[in-house]
């Protein structure tokens, strides 16, 4: 079941999303369907890995809370729920650390050629794994310490964060957000992340990107992210 405000940020106190040990229904009911994808997906893409990650049976939002139930599966079903989401019975639910500069601007990144998502801009982050569930339970700053560090060599582990978290709920899947603020200008940041991937053999990300205003909207912007940039300059922050 999913009852959740669509389209609008909301404000987040709690977060319950269990792991549970049971295997997803959409991966089961899909098995054929998800390895002829997977087939096609890698032919497009050779350097596609299939992990795991998890995917959602259940979320829904009730004073101030979320709470929901998610299944480890294959990123291979992943990939071919994308193609089927809106009559999946399932959903995708992400974290963001939102990383604000000491000037404001916000710090995203573009994917490298090589990921599920080349090109496109948005915050440093991934979809949640089995290791970001401790005690079954979903460690929201852990999965975006662990991201943002994989992908842009930054640790947010000691940086000041905003005391709530929000979150917005789209048809592509519900964004759990939070903004961290780094002590550095935009341009000090952004040459960090620059060293940082090319010091990579193999790096996720192509390049950071620096958004000074709700204006200054890069090419290639993932859908989700235009109400996130839209709210952060409407909404300055108290450190």
């Amino acid at each position: 079941m999913f009852d959740l405000p669509r389209d609008r940020i909301c404000p987040v106190d709690t977060v319950n999303v269990r792991l549970v040990p049971d295997p997803h229904p959409f991966e089961t009911q899909n098995l054929a369907a998800i390895e002829e994808n997977w087939r096609t997906e890698q032919a497009s893409n050779p350097a596609l890995f299939d992990g795991t990650t998890v995917l959602l049976s259940s979320l829904s939002y009730d004073g101030r809370n979320l709470e929901g139930r998610c299944h480890a599966i294959r990123f291979a079903t992943f990939m071919h729920w994308r193609r089927h989401r809106s009559t999946s019975g399932a959903e995708h639910a992400f974290a963001h650390a939102m990383l604000v500069a000491a000037d404001n601007a916000l710090i995203a990144i573009r994917m490298g050629p090589h990921t599920a998502n080349p090109g496109r801009v948005y915050f440093a982050a991934g979809s949640f794994e089995p290791k970001d569930f401790p005690g079954g339970e979903a460690d929201l700053h852990f999965n975006m310490s662990r991201e943002v560090k994989e992908e842009t060599g930054i640790s947010i582990d000691n940086a000041v964060r905003e005391d709530r978290q929000y979150f917005i709920s789209l048809a592509a899947g519900t964004v759990i957000f939070r903004r961290y603020f780094l002590d550095q200008d935009a341009d000090s940041i952004a040459r960090r992340i620059r060293e940082f991937v090319a010091s990579e053999e193999e790096p996720e990300i192509e390049e950071p990107v620096v958004i000074r205003n709700a204006q200054d909207i890069p090419e290639k912007l993932i859908a989700h992210m235009a109400p996130l940039i839209a709210w952060h300059f409407a909404n300055p922050p108290t450190r």
